[in-house]
């Protein structure tokens, strides 16, 4: 079987076509390319949406399992881990990014890409961070990191039916 993770921009402008997109994208992995994993971070609301779609589509295909990749938290407690599992089916702190301090977001999506076949996006090129001192976003860093990887990589931004 095949695996799958999901890298987006923090803020999205979500709307019934982009969630339709997200939706059809799934289900295709799931039914036309054998993804049975699937690969989740944290901290952006493009995340939080493949997180529903995926969970939703679940319900129909119980086959397929969905993995927190923490950047943080080596250790976790057992509440802590009790809470993430009754949302994913699985989580993990990726080994070598214990001692990675800001970069840990970074190293934690390319170790998602490592171990993923397909890579859906949610990725403007256009896009750039709020923060000052940071001249690309950790999305812009994924994504190139994909495309050196020679990933099979699937944008939603902007994409037409």
């Amino acid at each position: 079987m095949k695996t799958c993770c999901f890298i987006g921009h923090r803020k999205v402008e979500e709307t019934p076509e982009l969630l339709e997109r997200l939706r059809k994208t799934i289900k295709e992995l799931i039914c036309k390319n054998d993804v049975d994993t699937f690969l989740f971070g944290s901290k952006s609301q493009f995340d939080e949406l493949c997180l529903k779609i995926t969970k939703l589509l679940k319900c129909v295909h119980p086959e397929i399992k969905l993995i927190y990749y923490r950047s943080h938290f080596q250790h976790i407690s057992a509440e802590y881990e009790n809470y993430l599992l009754k949302i994913y089916d699985n989580t993990l702190m990726p080994k070598g990014i214990e001692n990675s301090g800001r970069a840990s977001y970074v190293e934690r999506n390319q170790k998602m890409i490592d171990a993923s076949n397909f890579c859906v996006f949610y990725y403007d090129e256009n896009y750039t961070p709020s923060l000052e001192k940071q001249t690309k976003s950790g999305t812009t860093v994924a994504y190139q990191y994909a495309v050196k990887k020679k990933k099979t990589i699937i944008n939603l931004f902007n994409k037409k039916d």
